[in-house]
């Protein structure tokens, strides 16, 4: 299942606000980003969220030179984000995500890529 477009962050001013000013938290296969939310650089016109959440998911070549084989990555991803992403927040704060998958990540399997996401949500204090 995708992201709902609700969901989803794709400003390239949002992103590089979250690459420059975003808290990291590191794994083995993954980092995850986060930021609070400027409504300011999105787009107009969008859907408002019911969320209070927005999230990204990048999965560059250098994790796998094939296409099918980082959409799979990235959708997995989104079903797991929209599962944590559409259900309420422990804060009332607006965030915005960005996962990035490292190198060498398409080869884990995926209950250890999505335990690695809940342990990096656990750690960046998103998660109950």
């Amino acid at each position: 299942m995708a992201l709902p477009a609700a969901l989803r962050l794709r400003s390239r001013r949002a992103f590089d606000r979250l690459y420059r000013n975003g808290r990291r938290v590191h794994g083995s296969l993954l980092v995850l980003r986060v930021t609070e939310a400027d409504p300011a650089l999105l787009r107009t016109g969008g859907p408002h969220s019911p969320s209070r959440w927005r999230c990204a998911v990048v999965v560059s070549s250098k994790v796998s030179k094939l296409a099918v084989r980082r959409n799979q990555l990235r959708r997995q991803l989104h079903t797991w984000l929209h599962q944590r992403c559409a259900g309420p927040q422990p804060s009332g704060r607006a965030l915005w995500l960005l996962l990035s998958l490292k190198p060498g990540s398409a080869d884990a399997d995926t209950e250890a890529l999505l335990g690695e996401c809940a342990e990096l949500f656990r750690k960046a204090g998103l998660s109950p």
